[in-house]
């Protein structure tokens, strides 16, 4: 996400006053909602979708996704580099390439 937006997203915030409401359970919360919000709108069908309303869905988990990264002092540059060290670890393209398998199953 470019400074720009990530400033727009916090002068959101600030202007309305909101960050008092910003604990990192209620953003969680937030974030979970939001994901569920997404999910559904694939409820029915894969391929049947409204793709502006996917899009503001996805847009609302991220946002919030940047109200929690401020609200814990975290970078998501940091956080998401060291997931994937873990992923990468876990999940070795020799033997997951391909395959849906739960990672202990990997033969």
């Amino acid at each position: 996400m470019n400074q720009e937006t990530i400033d727009r997203i916090r002068r959101f915030t600030e202007d309305r006053d909101w960050d008092q409401f910003h604990s990192p359970a209620n953003l969680a919360k937030s974030i979970s909602i939001e994901a569920n919000e997404l999910l559904e709108c694939f409820q029915w069908s894969d391929t049947n979708y409204d793709l502006e309303h996917v899009k503001e869905e996805l847009a609302d988990v991220l946002v919030y996704c940047r109200d929690m990264l401020d609200k814990l002092g975290l970078d998501e540059d940091e956080i998401v580099n060291a997931k994937m060290d873990k992923n990468e670890a876990k999940y070795p393209v020799e033997k997951a390439k391909g395959k849906a398998d739960k990672y202990d199953s990997f033969s």
